[in-house]
């Protein structure tokens, strides 16, 4: 025979496009051993007092961050009357003022959770109330955490990877030291031998003086050539 488990519906009414919150949430109320079933976006809160109905749940945890806290609770409220489940427990959270969490308490709404709340304290809410409306007897123990948790994600997301909850790791192991090589012996300068004396350079001879270049005689002066004198005419 199987034991019991707390059946929770984690529902987005209205036009609020963010269910990250909602999915974590939905992630650790499994993981306490919860029968968790979330509706998806977009819900009316017709749709979803009719899923808690025909899923027989026992709470009902809506995720409001579009402002319509005020209009939406109340409605799902009513709506759960009218259909015979008014006794089951009407939770949830989002962006909602103190002033106005303290106005749908009073109007019989459960403990509302805002932005960085423990889901530790949110299922130790839950299995409070629980264990009240139905005995300690019947309350479901906890299990042991898992492993590895597994997040819940939607169509076109990625989980990230998660760290392990597993045993810690052994230490690590110290390197080797490498032995420390022998330095090596400086070298010694080599001897230099003394250098052999270089023999002076000869003397180039003088050289030859040159004669003086032999004057040319001036050329002689030509005699002018006689005038012929003019033939007389006869």
């Amino acid at each position: 025979m199987t034991e019991p488990r707390i059946r929770v519906l984690v529902g987005k009414p209205g036009l609020d496009g963010h269910d990250r919150g909602a999915k974590v949430v939905a992630a650790a109320l499994r993981d306490a051993g919860m029968e968790v079933i979330y509706t998806g976006l977009h819900q009316t809160p017709e749709q979803i007092v009719e899923a808690a109905v025909q899923e027989d749940v026992d709470v009902v945890a809506l995720s409001v961050l579009s402002g319509a806290h005020m209009t939406l609770f109340p409605e799902i409220q009513r709506l759960m009357g009218s259909a015979g489940i008014g006794e089951k427990l009407l939770t949830g959270g989002g962006i909602i003022p103190g002033e106005d969490m303290q106005t749908l308490l009073e109007a019989g709404v459960g403990k509302l959770f805002g932005p960085g709340s423990s889901t530790v304290d949110i299922v130790a809410y839950i299995r409070e109330w629980y264990g009240e409306k139905f005995g300690a007897d019947a309350l479901p123990p906890l299990p042991p955490p898992p492993a590895r948790p597994e997040p819940v994600v939607g169509s076109g997301e990625y989980p990230s990877p998660s760290l392990a909850r597993s045993a810690p790791a052994a230490p690590a192991k110290p390197a080797k030291r490498r032995a420390a090589k022998p330095a090596k012996a400086a070298r010694k300068p080599a001897a230099r031998r003394p250098a052999g004396k270089k023999k002076p350079a000869a003397k180039r001879k003088p050289a030859a003086k040159r004669k003086p270049a032999a004057r040319k005689k001036p050329a002689a002066k030509r005699k002018p050539t006689p005038k012929r004198k003019a033939a007389r005419r006869r």
